[in-house]
């Protein structure tokens, strides 16, 4: 017996492209929608301030996937020239519970972020939204853009903002270089992004004691915002002004873990599983303003991780493990 053993080059050099993502994701969601997938809320642990390690178990049966990632997320790695994120996805034989494969976590956690913000805006942002708003100018505030140009043929503009100045630039220089169609603004604070867009995505660090700024008197009506980071940017005021607030997870949102990031939560009007099955409506009016907070879910992790491991082992990459 043994395992696959793949690296961040291995993954990176055989993983699906966005819009292959946004269609797995598409059937993880209908899955979960229709009550067939298992995916317990994230167990975790904090050894510093700010900081977290969650383990992730999930079973998609209509991809054969299942599997567990072990993810960390650490801002404080900035000052050491670290990652913020780092990671490894274990995926088992659903027949017989074998371990199949592990693999580095880190390209599939950012490209699946990006593709479920997607997979929310095709059913709950204005198909005519041409201005997006980027704040947290990281591997997120990337994977997002990638991602929504997918789904928002309209899209023409790009506002960043970031609490690091340097990191606007950075983004702005590639990011214009990738996507040339595109008009980016660098903003020197949150109001000055998020005044008038259509899309706002937050991907600022997730914080235990959030400080959010994000005001409701801020917001352009029929807005779609997805925050990344929980309310670590955004006010609970919109959470309960908003039109609509979905998450895309309902057992997670509610567990009582996540009561510090989102004080005061109003009813939920669906999770992104119940939208994309059919069973409860998503946009229904253009003046519509949507809240859908992802928090980020393993079935996202498996349903990309199988895939990248059916196509490793056709391409022969990796590195194989003894059991």
């Amino acid at each position: 017996m043994h395992m696959l053993y793949l690296t961040r080059q291995d993954v990176e050099a055989v993983g699906p492209s966005m819009p292959e993502i946004i269609e797995l994701l598409t059937i993880a969601f209908r899955e979960k929608g229709e009550g067939r997938t298992q995916m317990p809320p994230k167990m975790d642990i904090h050894t510093r301030e700010n900081s977290f390690i969650h383990s992730m178990p999930a079973f998609v049966p209509a991809l054969g996937a299942a599997g567990l990632k072990w993810i960390s997320g650490y801002p404080s790695n900035r000052e050491r020239d670290l990652p913020y994120i780092v990671g490894l996805l274990v995926m088992n034989d659903p027949e017989t519970g074998l371990p199949i494969a592990v693999m580095d976590a880190a390209w599939i956690t950012a490209e699946r972020t990006g593709a479920a913000t997607a997979l929310a805006a095709r059913h709950l942002a204005r198909t005519s939204s041409n201005v997006l708003a980027v704040l947290g100018c990281g591997v997120q505030g990337r994977s997002n853009l990638k991602a929504l140009r997918c789904v928002l043929p309209e899209l023409r503009r790009v506002r960043a903002y970031d609490i690091h100045a340097e990191s606007v630039s950075a983004y702005i220089s590639e990011m214009s270089r990738a996507y040339p169609t595109l008009e980016f603004q660098a903003t020197t604070s949150p109001r000055e992004a998020v005044s008038g867009a259509d899309v706002i995505v937050t991907a600022g660090p997730i914080l235990r004691e959030p400080r959010p700024v994000i005001e409701w008197a801020w917001l352009k009506p029929g807005v779609f915002i997805c925050p990344l980071d929980y309310g670590s940017y955004v006010k609970p005021e919109v959470f309960v002004k908003a039109d609509k607030f979905l998450t895309d997870d309902r057992e997670q949102i509610l567990d009582p873990r996540s009561a510090c990031y989102f004080p005061g939560m109003p009813a939920l009007h669906a999770d992104l599983g119940e939208v994309v099955a059919g069973l409860r409506p998503g946009r229904e009016r253009d003046s519509e303003t949507i809240v859908c907070a992802n928090l980020g879910l393993a079935i996202d992790d498996v349903s990309v991780g199988i895939e990248v491991l059916r196509r490793a082992r056709a391409a022969g990459r990796g590195t194989k493990l003894p059991l």
